[in-house]
């Protein structure tokens, strides 16, 4: 296969690091998928995807720990948030010289910053990097954003159930259209997977948040999905606030979302009483992404001055509630 990405790694074998690897192992390339402890060794005997019609797919996926594996062409982040600052001592281990890192996260990046332009160009944001381990760990240069609309679930280790692809949206932290997002995408969709560079990730990233940040909390507060939040008028009332409260910090950073309020919620009330990440998060008695959907939002909000108290409230109710499902 002619490519600059000969040897690919992915790490973390999650819903959607399973999702994007078996596509990419399926449609011939080679992937190694990161992983530790049970995942692991589920790994070393196979991988099975089960995509949204049932079929069983088994591509042939290697697995590795990061101090075994190495270096790669191009190294996909899949994990949550709060998992990748213990990681990062081993990522430089993976690449070369030139490896891009696609980043494929919930929430606001490590990296917003990166490139950003303006009074706040290269900030930390303690929220998601409290330590700068991850910033020390992977070079800006190397970081591509990535942005992904899908439904997946683990359903044991090594085996990951798709219901439904949507789209992935791709793009540098400094805006340019380059010719590695440019191969990245044309990689993705010849495995079928809609893919497309943006000139605006910043802006695709606080599209996904504005969800995330409002319905997936809720959804993990109170055990009910997608549109169940939607059509009930006192929970859609607290998802309202806090998507005002983050439109307005889009605004201030002078971004524009790439659709109204009343649109993102219709869109998400049409995707059905669908788990959120973090209700499947706290039934599994994990962690959920609390600090990159919404403490980081709240930390980028005092940076410009916009009062977020619905948004903090939930935050410190869904955080309490990881706590204790995880105690």
């Amino acid at each position: 296969m002619n490519s600059t990405f000969k040897k690919i790694a992915v790490v973390g074998a999650g819903s959607m690091g399973g999702l994007l690897g078996a596509n990419l192992a399926l449609d011939g390339h080679d992937v190694t998928f990161i992983a530790r402890g049970a995942t692991l060794e589920a790994l070393k005997r196979g991988f099975t995807m089960i995509d949204a019609n049932g079929v069983r797919h088994t591509p042939a996926v290697k697995a590795a720990a990061a101090e075994e594996a190495g270096p790669f062409d191009l190294v996909i982040l899949c994990l949550k948030a709060h998992q990748i600052a213990a990681a990062a001592k081993t990522l430089p281990r993976l690449f070369h010289d030139n490896t891009p890192v696609l980043a494929v996260l919930n929430g606001i990046p490590w990296w917003y910053f990166h490139k950003n332009g303006g009074a706040f160009d290269g900030r930390a944001l303690a929220s998601v990097d409290p330590d700068g381990a991850i910033s020390r760990a992977v070079d800006g240069r190397r970081v591509i954003g990535g942005v992904i609309y899908a439904a997946a679930k683990v359903v044991a280790p090594g085996v990951v159930h798709v219901t439904d692809t949507l789209r992935f949206i791709i793009g540098e932290p400094d805006g340019s259209a380059s010719a590695r997002t440019a191969e990245i995408a044309d990689m993705f969709n010849r495995t079928g997977f809609s893919t497309a560079v943006s000139t605006e990730i910043r802006s695709d990233i606080w599209t996904k948040v504005w969800g995330n940040s409002s319905f997936n909390p809720v959804s993990a507060l109170t055990g009910a999905g997608l549109a169940g939040i939607a059509r009930d008028k006192g929970a859609c009332d607290v998802v309202r606030a806090i998507m005002k409260e983050v439109e307005e910090v889009v605004n201030r950073l002078g971004l524009k979302m790439k659709m109204g309020l009343q649109q993102r919620i219709d869109v998400t009330e049409s995707l059905g009483d669908h788990k959120t990440s973090m209700l499947q998060d706290i039934e599994a008695r994990r962690m959920p992404e609390t600090d990159a959907n919404m403490g980081a939002v709240a930390e980028i909000a005092k940076l410009v001055g916009v009062p977020t108290p619905m948004l903090e409230t939930i935050h410190t109710a869904t955080r309490l509630l990881g706590r204790a499902v995880t105690a």
